[in-house]
């Protein structure tokens, strides 16, 4: 069960801590990020900066209890973890049956609208944080080796950059439109008789208007020479 601890500490609290710095790289970072939370549509207008510094304070509380060697903190960093998991879930729940289209910032910018993707990444991180503090309620293992929990907190935190790059993951699958396929050949537009009937017009058109001006040019009389005083 140490392992299991482990590894979702570290899994946990680089998700939080990617999030977090996503949040907090300077007032632009935050500015969009209460935006987007803005945009969601389920946090009143006068409350979308609390509840985005809210999350803010939630998330560095998270990433601070995960560095604490000691089973109590890891514990209340799993709670704290879980809370704020189901109410990202519940928000973007909301949101997406609202129709909302708006990215997720979650870990900074993004182009990739909320959708299932983002809901199921949270019901799996909910998942690790219980799963984390149900391994905590079991007694020490005496015989668990501090390598083996070192490569599982290695592992999650290789499996945290996975999460926390999911958006772009989605965004490199997601199909393109008809238009912006690459390699995709242009439809072919045959003109039709009218058309065709019309160029053909402007061409005889166009080419009797030029004999008529070579004609012209070659009846011009030449330029008469001075005569001679008689």
């Amino acid at each position: 069960m140490e392992y299991l601890v482990a590894g979702a500490r570290g899994l946990l609290g680089l998700v939080f801590l990617v999030s977090l710095a996503g949040k907090v790289a300077g007032r632009s970072a935050f500015t969009a990020f209460a935006g987007s939370v803005r945009s969601f549509g389920v946090v009143p207008p006068g409350l979308v900066r609390p509840v985005a510094r809210t999350v803010i304070a939630g998330e560095a509380t998270v990433c601070g209890l995960m560095a604490v060697p000691v089973r109590g903190a890891a514990a209340a960093g799993f709670a704290v973890a879980a809370a704020l998991l189901v109410a990202f879930t519940a928000g973007i729940v909301v949101a997406v049956r609202r129709g909302a289209a708006a990215p997720c910032r979650c870990f900074g910018p993004s182009t990739t609208p909320l959708g299932t993707p983002h809901i199921v990444r949270n019901l799996a991180l909910c998942a690790v944080a219980a799963g984390g503090a149900g391994a905590l309620a079991v007694p020490a293992a005496a015989d668990a080796r501090p390598g083996g929990a070192a490569v599982a907190a290695v592992a999650g935190l290789i499996t945290g950059i996975v999460v926390t790059r999911l958006d772009h993951l989605v965004a490199l699958f997601r199909p393109l439109p008809t238009g912006a396929r690459v390699g995709a050949a242009a439809p072919v537009r045959h003109p039709s008789a009218e058309q065709q009937q019309a160029e053909q017009a402007r061409a005889e058109r166009a080419q009797a208007e030029q004999s008529q001006a070579e004609q012209s040019q070659a009846r011009k009389p030449e330029d008469k020479e001075p005569s001679c005083p008689s």
